[in-house]
């Protein structure tokens, strides 16, 4: 075999979203820190992103986490996480995929009850404290980056379902939250479509109308997701993440739980000390905490805690002969949705 590339890829999960840790193999990235990295992947080259994320070497569902050595000195190790799209910023499900990865696999060492791993993102320095016994990471509780919110209430003119509200608000990426029964649809398995193909539209039309940048990070830019919200009659706040070009993420969401926080938090719905659970469109929870209060570019902002579980499941190695024609990836509209028409 005449392989001109090979990574090693460990096999994780969190709460049933897919977040694929690579652990080696992984080139150098260009930037004095993971923003600029990330600007890099998003502007420059995104090869590696296409070969790791796109058929015939991926499929529709999950992220690709490269693990990168930290550019803060405070922080064990660095990541970014790689998907269809894009290259993004931050992302709770793939914190603690990285979290476990780290700790099972033994680049970090695990110390048991507990084990602090600090992650170095491009959206600020976020703190993993893992639960450990009998060599498992049993569960993650990530203290979050600040969360803030950019508009309330907001509102746009929509073909389908008319005039639609939703709140933007930051919780590591962009999101736009959108209450589901405006869609008039509810987050269950079998409507998992019908979110995404509304998703899709949603953001289109909101990232033409209203630009969004970070007010610090100016590599993070534009509503990133949609994420559906409803709220069960026990307190559980349900939700359903629509991500490009066509799914729904099978974890609760911990960004997007954390953008959500600063609404609740703006409206005076929940206080510091707060906790409730949030649960996905397949079951799976994460408990979602507000830590602390604080500042973003002189804006309110909050500190949100989430914790989830991830598991590890398989190891395997991916790698490209110099021959392959299809180095760059592809994806097809009869699995990836019809906005995988879009990838060139």
């Amino acid at each position: 075999m005449r392989w001109k590339r090979t990574i090693q890829l460990l096999d994780v999960h969190c709460e049933g979203e897919i977040g694929k840790v690579a652990i080696g193999g992984v080139p150098k990235i260009p930037g004095n820190t993971i923003a600029e990295q990330l600007h890099y992947i998003n502007t420059v080259d995104d090869s590696l992103r296409r070969f790791l994320c796109l058929e015939p070497r991926a499929a529709a569902t999950g992220s690709v986490n490269l693990l990168l050595p930290a550019k803060r000195p405070e922080a064990d190790a660095g990541f970014i996480i790689l998907q269809a799209d894009q290259a993004h910023a931050s992302s709770g499900s793939n914190s603690i995929c990285i979290t476990t990865a780290l700790l099972e696999s033994g680049i970090v060492e695990m110390k048991e009850p507990e084990t602090v791993v600090v992650l170095d993102t491009a959206a600020g320095l976020v703190k993993a404290t893992a639960t450990c016994r009998d060599g498992r990471c049993e569960k993650v509780k990530l203290t979050m980056v600040p969360s803030f919110v950019q508009e309330l209430d907001a509102e746009i003119d929509t073909p389908e379902w008319g005039r639609v509200r939703f709140d933007i608000s930051y919780g590591g990426i962009f999101y736009a939250l959108v209450d589901v029964d405006q869609i008039g649809t509810k987050i269950e398995k079998a409507n998992a479509r019908k979110l995404v193909d509304a998703g899709m539209v949603l953001k289109d039309l909101i990232n033409r109308q209203m630009p969004v940048v970070h007010p610090e990070i100016p590599e993070i830019n534009g509503v990133a997701y949609v994420m559906f919200r409803d709220r069960e009659e026990d307190g559980t706040i349900r939700t359903a993440t629509t991500m490009w070009p066509g799914r729904v993420d099978r974890s609760p969401c911990g960004t997007g739980n954390s953008a959500n926080l600063a609404t609740l938090h703006a409206r005076g719905k929940v206080k510091v000390g707060d906790s409730f659970k949030s649960r996905s469109i397949i079951g799976s929870q994460f408990e979602v905490g507000l830590e602390a209060e604080t500042e973003v570019a002189g804006r309110k902002a909050i500190i949100p805690t989430i914790t989830g579980r991830g598991w590890t499941f398989g190891l395997h190695q991916i790698a490209l002969d110099p021959t392959d024609p299809l180095a760059d990836g592809f994806a097809m509209t009869d699995t990836w949705g019809p906005q995988a028409g879009e990838i060139v």
